[in-house]
């Protein structure tokens, strides 16, 4: 059993072949896929994002307003994901949200007020938070400190790329650890690094499908299915097998959101 912990497989780039996408990832022995919204809060992809885990048996959704869209967040964006939230049982998480200081798509001192935002929103529903952060460790450690340190739902820091002292900070903070495709990629060897020193009940496998297809399969769009090869190179950093690792990242993903995926497939 494998769960993809973070994909996006309600985007375009899926429209047309979703339902293969989805049993491509049943045969691999997928048994959960946790399908994220993001995109402009106005054109529907949250919605759709919502629709997809509704339509399969065991995809979930996870919706939020992304860092790069955080100059788009306003009331109407918060009343959206409020009513979606309430609405349906298969949202499981508020994310991904966080900064993202690479691309600059908003700006900065915006960021940081609506992830900010955000994490208040995500607490007064009682959901988990999934975290994004590119090249912005400091500013994410010290609002996660300031406004997620003392909440019981915790978070999932997704497709980690920081440094070994934010690795620090977010276990400290209870965080889950979520590690990509790019984790295969053969100049990450300080990914590996952080990799190797997560406490093995705090981790989880994602493919942030369509993006960061692993080894051997770069070069193609990423889905949920190769998720298995995350699970084996991680599972050789751990010195497990990939069955183990992805047991053990199933049962991770399971107790962390309070599910129950015995014998069941994506």
């Amino acid at each position: 059993m494998f769960v993809d912990s973070h994909a996006h497989i309600g985007g375009e780039e899926y429209a047309a072949d979703c339902d293969q996408v989805v049993e491509r990832a049943r045969e691999a022995g997928v048994c959960a896929i946790l399908n994220v919204g993001t995109g402009d809060p106005h054109s529907g992809a949250l919605e759709r994002a919502v629709e997809v885990a509704e339509k399969y048996e065991d995809v979930y959704a996870a919706i939020g307003v992304h860092p790069h869209d955080a100059r788009l967040f306003g009331d109407e964006a918060e009343r959206r994901i409020q009513a979606l939230v309430k609405q349906s049982s298969r949202v499981i998480a508020w994310g991904e949200i966080g900064l993202d200081y690479h691309y600059d798509h908003s700006p900065r001192d915006v960021q940081r007020e609506v992830f900010s935002r955000q994490l208040h929103l995500a607490a007064e529903t009682g959901l988990p938070v999934v975290i994004h952060s590119r090249e912005a460790d400091e500013d994410t450690v010290s609002i996660l400190r300031e406004e997620w340190g003392e909440r019981k739902q915790g978070g999932v820091m997704h497709c980690f790329g920081g440094s070994l002292s934010m690795l620090e900070s977010v276990l400290e903070l209870g965080f889950m650890i979520s590690f990509a495709g790019n984790v295969t990629f053969k100049k990450a060897e300080d990914l590996r690094e952080a990799a190797r020193r997560v406490p093995q009940e705090r981790l989880l496998v994602e493919t942030d499908c369509p993006y960061l297809t692993p080894v051997p399969f770069r070069g193609r769009r990423n889905e949920p299915a190769l998720v298995i090869e995350v699970a084996r190179f991680m599972g050789e950093l751990h010195r497990m097998s990939t069955e183990e690792m992805g047991r053990l990242t199933t049962d991770n993903f399971a107790r962390f959101f309070g599910l129950n995926l015995s014998g069941k497939s994506a």
